[in-house]
This record gives structure tokens, C-alpha cells and sequence, in this order.
């Protein structure tokens, strides 16, 4: 039976996956500050109290264990960290990602994941996809957090060739219940109030924590040469809209009310008028109210060459 640590573990992505690598028959050994109830208990599944900082306890787990797959699902914010990134949590992840990088090649780990974020792209001002090899312009805390963490796993791997490593982009996800990223689209970051433009036909780009799940075990299950290694954006196969949310919101959970905004020509004009400044670049959840129009996608067809993409808005569990 192949073992698979996974940091993180117990956050809203860390326990969908956990669980996953559990029902496809590998033992897990799951890393977080504190031990969630959602995998408590299974058979092969084992939980070590530690905080990403904590050094010496990381190190035992890579020596007392012989370990297949590292998956550094840490710091991934959501349900973890909360919506605010702040400077001291960056400094602490970029201490905690070399090192653990380091321990993990120096350890015979076959596979490293990073989960990253579609964050660190400069988005176009077109409706072109993004592709893996697109611009990078990591501007808030939470991206520049995770392109460092890439740059680290990147930079150590250059001496550890025989290692496959990937660096998964996704974008914010969702869940049935975990509704936070999606809410976020339709608040006004001024005040506070959940507005759409019109009937709300423009889109955004989401992850279904599933669709993301489901990546990364084909990934630890079929990726067996190294052309696999890698980035991947990872997302849901289409925008959604605005209107989805909407009646999602209010089909499953409560919304309240949803003030209806005209655009007045060109949503580029209100460019500038809500300048995010410290909010923009802390707050992970910050709506930037000049790129609604831009229905920026991104470009998963490497990935899609691994799994289906088959969760939505309209489906998810």
C-alpha cells in the first residue's frame, strides 16, 4: 500500500482529498495544526499535529515514514487561513516551504503536488484563456505567497530531476455548502452590498473542490513518466455566471437582497472609482469590480487530459 502525506490535510480541499486517497486504497498521513472529524477514524488514515513551522516534527514524519506522494496543501487559505492573508504568514510559509521541500527530495518521495493558485496570471484584458505559460503578475499577498512557494519547489527540484512534480493553479472553489468564493462575486467590495449588473450573463472562473480532487488523483494514480510534471490550471470546464450564483445562493442558502445595477455602456468605466489599495492586496476574496467584464478563462485542456472536469454549480455535493 503506497502512502501519501498530505499537508493541510484537514482544511475544506485537504479533507475531500484525504478522503479520496483513502477510498482509491492508499494510506494517508494527514498534517495540520488540528485534527478535523471528516476522515477521523478511517481505516489507513493517520492525522500528526503540526503547524507549518514546525520543523522537527515535519522531519520525523519524512523519516519514519516511507512515503510515495507529498501533496503541500497548506496554506491554501479558504477555511484555513480566512480571506486575509497578512505579511507575517507569508514570511512563515516561505520558511516552511523550502524546508519541506528540501526533507521531501532528500527523502525518496516519488511524487511532490504543490496546490497554488490561478492568482499569480496577469489576467488579459481580452476573453483570450490563460494558459500555463501566460503572464505571471502575482499582486496580492495570497499570489505572491504561492508563486514563491512555486519558485522553492521549482528551485529545489532543479537537483532532484528523477522527482515528478506538479504545480496545480486552480481557481477559488466552492462546495454545496462552502460558499464564501462564490458570495464574494456578487458583493460590492465599497459597502458590503450584493449587487449584479444586469441579468448577470457575465462570468467568472470557479473550482468545484470536486473537479479539483478529482485532478489531483489522477494525477497520483496515472501520471507514471515524467512528461506528466508540470503546471496545471485546474478549474471548472466554464464561467460561472453572476446568475448562477444567484440562484444557486438562493436555491440552497440564504441571499437576501440582490440590488440590480446598470452598467451603463462599458464596466471598464468604473475602472479606478473603487480602488482596492491594502483591501485589494490582503484579502483574498477582493472583487475587483474593473474585470467583470473581461470573462477570463482559464485554459485546462493539459488537465483535462487526466480527468473530466464533470462538477459544477448546477451539481456539486
Amino acid at each position: 500500500m503506497k502512502t501519501v502525506l498530505v499537508t493541510g490535510a484537514c482544511g475544506l480541499i485537504g479533507q475531500h482529498l484525504c478522503s479520496g486517497l483513502l477510498k482509491k486504497g492508499y494510506a494517508v498521513i494527514a498534517v495540520d495544526k488540528e485534527e478535523g472529524i471528516y476522515n477521523q477514524g478511517k481505516l489507513n488514515y493517520t492525522f500528526m499535529e503540526a503547524s507549518p513551522t514546525d520543523k522537527d516534527k515535519l522531519a520525523e514524519i519524512f523519516e519514519q515514514n516511507e512515503i510515495e506522494v507529498f501533496i503541500h496543501a497548506a496554506c491554501t487559505v479558504d477555511n484555513d487561513l480566512g480571506p486575509i492573508i497578512t505579511d507575517n504568514e507569508m514570511k512563515q510559509s516561505a520558511q516552511c516551504d523550502k524546508f519541506i521541500y528540501r526533507y521531501a527530495m532528500t527523502e525518496n518521495v516519488k511524487k511532490v503536488i504543490l496546490l497554488s493558485t490561478d492568482q499569480v496570471y496577469e489576467f488579459p484584458k481580452t476573453r483570450e484563456p490563460i494558459r500555463e505559460d501566460g503572464d505571471l503578475k502575482p499582486t496580492s499577498n495570497y499570489a505572491v505567497m504561492k508563486h514563491a512557494s512555486e519558485k522553492a519547489l521549482v528551485s529545489e527540484m532543479s537537483h532532484h530531476k528523477d522527482v515528478m512534480v506538479c504545480i496545480a493553479r486552480y481557481s477559488p472553489v466552492y462546495t454545496l455548502n462552502f460558499t464564501d468564493n462564490l458570495v464574494a462575486k456578487i458583493t460590492d467590495p465599497k459597502d458590503g452590498t450584493k449587487f449584479v449588473y444586469g441579468k448577470g450573463q457575465y462570468g467568472f472562473q470557479l473550482c468545484c473542490v470536486h473537479n479539483l480532487v478529482d485532478f489531483l488523483l489522477c494525477f497520483v494514480m496515472h501520471a507514471d513518466d515524467m512528461s506528466y510534471a508540470g503546471v496545471y490550471n485546474v478549474s471548472d470546464k466554464l464561467l460561472t455566471t453572476a446568475s448562477d450564483i444567484i440562484a444557486f445562493m438562493r436555491e440552497h442558502h440564504r441571499l437576501g437582497a440582490v440590488v440590480q445595477k446598470t452598467p451603463g455602456g462599458a464596466l471598464s468605466k468604473i475602472k479606478g472609482i473603487f480602488g482596492g489599495g491594502k483591501d485589494e492586496k490582503t484579502n483574498y476574496r477582493y472583487l475587483d469590480l474593473a474585470k467583470l467584464e473581461y470573462n477570463n478563462m482559464l485554459d485546462n485542456t493539459k488537465a483535462a487530459k487526466l480527468t473530466s472536469f464533470r462538477w459544477d454549480i448546477h451539481n456539486t455535493k
